[in-house]
């Protein structure tokens, strides 16, 4: 996530201050994304070292110094905007590579650990769609954030599935227990709001 960008992209609309920024960015991403205000001035302070932001001289260092878009600002933000990020090779996944270590450690059950983790984005996938149930239809950046995030994890559990197929017939005969006892609990979602956070 570019903060830099979405901050050049909320000044666009006219000067805005630290923290008029900080509670627009979070508005306008379905608050799941905090950011801190200390974050904002640092951004804001490289920004108008690098000319794409200029601040009110009248004012002095604080909370409402008031801070505006440069053209070569404006120029910035649409680069950006028509620029595809770098997808060319694949993240360093955590879960990709506990998968792949689990098939060299002596006396593991990969398919026990790919389980333990379906279960776990199956939970949040729940979790997710209960959140756009009951507020994402009344707040259009929440619900295209939730639709992002359960798209996402659809999309690891369907590897998961892919990859269990594939080790299986890799390595015929391997235990195919799936150990029920086991009490991982998908955290909720970090969100800010209240309401979002029951059960």
């Amino acid at each position: 996530m570019s903060v830099r960008h979405a901050l050049l992209a909320l000044l666009v609309e006219g000067p805005k201050y630290g923290l008029q920024l900080r509670e627009e960015f979070e508005a306008r991403t379905g608050e799941v994304w905090p950011l801190n205000v200390g974050q904002v001035y640092t951004t804001l302070q490289r920004l108008e070292r690098d000319g794409l932001v200029e601040s009110d001289d009248t004012a002095q260092d604080g909370p409402q110094k008031t801070f505006l878009i440069t053209a070569d600002g404006e120029a910035e933000l649409a680069s950006w905007l028509r620029t595809p990020p770098d997808m060319a090779a694949p993240p360093r996944d955590e879960l990709v590579m506990k998968v792949l270590v689990a098939m060299r450690v002596p006396g593991t059950n990969v398919h026990d650990v790919i389980q333990v983790h379906r279960r776990y984005l199956v939970e949040l996938m729940q979790q997710w769609t209960r959140i756009k149930e009951a507020e994402a239809e009344s707040d259009l950046s929440l619900a295209l954030v939730v639709d992002a995030e359960l798209f996402r994890l659809d999309a690891v559990i369907r590897w998961l599935d892919a990859a269990d197929g594939r080790i299986k017939r890799a390595a015929p005969g391997q235990d195919d227990h799936d150990d029920q006892n086991d009490s991982t609990k998908a955290p909720m979602p970090r969100l800010r709001r209240g309401t979002r956070t029951s059960r």
